[in-house]
């Protein structure tokens, strides 16, 4: 594992990666490599905690877009939470929001705020409350 990835764990057919440092190629790759892998695996549902990275490029951006592009092709789902405001910023920018699950839909989750008829919004919410 990269020292951008901070770690990787599974739940509820979710896997949630959380990162540490700098969204650039070598992050955006980072997180590509475990994408990929669990694709491969039949799994496609992610979940990124990004409240250790405080910057990005539009070299990690256009690989998250890539990894969005893949997880289309087969049905798949990613979001992403505790951005920081810059961050949040860049990705609404670069086209990243429409495309994934975003800090204030989570947040929405944890309130209940959402239909329950989305069954990776359920996940969502069962993977959000998860403490370590």
């Amino acid at each position: 594992m990269s020292d951008f990835i901070k770690s990787v764990k599974e739940s509820n057919g979710i896997i949630i990666i959380e990162t540490d440092g700098y969204l650039n190629n070598i992050g955006g790759e980072a997180i590509s490599a475990i994408c990929y892998e669990k694709m491969s695996a039949g799994q496609n549902k992610f979940l990124i905690n990004m409240a250790g990275t405080k910057v990005v490029n539009s070299i990690g951006v256009s690989i998250l877009i890539e990894i969005i592009e893949k997880l289309q092709e087969v049905d798949g789902k990613i979001g992403y939470y505790n951005l920081v405001p810059i961050v949040s910023k860049t990705f609404n920018i670069m086209g990243l929001t429409p495309y994934v699950y975003r800090t204030k839909c989570l947040l929405k989750l944890i309130s209940g705020d959402f239909p329950d008829a989305d069954p990776l919004i359920l996940a969502f919410r069962s993977v959000y409350r998860l403490k370590d």
